[in-house]
């Protein structure tokens, strides 16, 4: 077996195990080595292969990496009205307890409400930002 065609079914079998499990990295890493792949088409050594599909594969990686870093998160699946009908609500709170929660009345239950970090608790109308486990995360209106 050629070292080229070693290196394309190095390559498959790393885009099927991408499929597998879903991680974008394999992808990249697959590119590397369909790198090597074409480095034994153009006749390089195995030394030169290797390097060739070491420096596509991890610069692949890293630049994958680095665009990821840059993007803005996906805001959280919590604070979407679509998933949860809470979000938007309006409450109004009279009392903030000392260690920063509130206990309101809503949907005829007892809730514990939090406010988002920066946000100084005082009396009044706020907006239900998303559901943190049992507790309401709020913004001031």
């Amino acid at each position: 077996m050629s070292d080229s065609t070693l290196w394309w079914v190095l390559a498959g079998f790393t885009v099927a195990l991408e499929l597998f499990t879903g991680t974008f990295y394999l992808l990249m890493l697959a590119v590397g080595l369909a790198a090597g792949a074409l480095a034994a088409h153009a006749g390089l050594g195995l030394a030169g292969q290797l390097s060739v599909a070491a420096f596509v594969g991890s610069a692949a990686v890293v630049a994958c990496y680095a665009i990821k870093k840059r993007r803005p998160a996906d805001p959280s699946v919590r604070a979407m009205r679509s998933v949860n009908l809470d979000v938007g609500e309006i409450l109004q709170i009279d009392e903030w307890n000392v260690d920063g929660t509130a206990s309101v009345k809503y949907r005829g239950a007892q809730w514990t409400v939090i406010h988002r970090p920066g946000n100084p608790p005082t009396p009044g109308a706020y907006r239900i930002a998303e559901l943190v486990g049992s507790r309401l995360l709020v913004d001031k209106v």
